[in-house]
């Protein structure tokens, strides 16, 4: 029997590829529900909680008797729970890929430093990587981690698989992940790997990952071209009342 969780992420993959190839394009309704079951393969209650998805994605817009219409193609990435970029990519339907321009062990900087918790020049593995949608690049992602955590990387394939699922199997252990994202210009190196103009806005992400000890086992500071990513991130609303707490930043900028 398939499980209804995979064969729904079937469905979505299968509507989203449609939408970005244009099969369906930004501003028209999609089929009925009867042509779509159809076309992909699917029953009615799979089709809605898979539009149901991409309304709250921004994907699609509609619903309560009115027909859905493609609202847009830009990716939505969700923080609520952390994934990586690979399967994030599969999830929505394109092919990640990766093309690696460093891997070193080098002095921890004093950002890096800073969100690592530990001291200026401790040893750390730096990776430099491009990441792509459908061998279209993205991202320009740089993540450090403490050389206990990040030795197993420096003889590794980059190019090839999740450096998160080479962390895990190597008995790291990946529990918590703090998000900061802002938006800034393009550097030389980004405009260069992005394809975008020098000092153009781009999307900016830094995550620090912790394990169970509460010991940070990465920093990654990740750049964006606008059109490749929105990020999404949904949480309860608490009450406010007088005992109210402020907010405080999770990174310095």
């Amino acid at each position: 029997m398939v499980d209804e969780q995979t064969d729904d992420a079937r469905v979505r993959t299968a509507l989203l590829r449609g939408i970005r190839r244009g099969t369906w394009e930004v501003g028209t309704r999609l089929p009925s529900e009867s042509e779509l079951c159809a076309t992909l393969d699917a029953n009615r209650g799979q089709l809605r909680r898979v539009l149901a998805g991409l309304r709250a994605d921004g994907i699609v817009a509609g619903g309560r008797g009115r027909p859905p219409v493609v609202r847009s193609t830009v990716p939505v990435r969700a923080f609520e729970t952390f994934v990586p970029f690979s399967r994030w990519a599969e999830s929505i339907g394109q092919v990640p890929g990766q093309r690696t321009l460093e891997v070193v062990r080098r002095p921890a900087q004093e950002g890096e430093a800073r969100m690592l918790d530990i001291a200026v020049e401790t040893p750390v593995v730096a990776v430099t990587r491009v990441r792509s949608l459908d061998d279209r690049p993205a991202m320009l992602e740089r993540s450090c981690f403490p050389v206990e955590s990040g030795r197993t990387l420096l003889h590794a394939d980059l190019d090839q698989g999740s450096v998160h699922d080479r962390l895990i199997a190597a008995g790291v252990r990946l529990v918590t992940a703090r998000h900061l994202i802002d938006a800034v210009a393009a550097s030389g190196l980004e405009a260069e790997t992005l394809g975008v103009e020098t000092g153009s806005p781009i999307l900016r992400e830094r995550r620090v990952v912790r394990d169970d000890r509460g010991v940070a086992v990465e920093f990654a500071d990740e750049r964006y071209r606008p059109e490749a990513a929105r990020f999404s991130i949904e949480h309860p609303v608490l009450a406010l009342g007088r005992e109210a707490a402020s907010a405080s930043p999770t990174m310095d900028a």
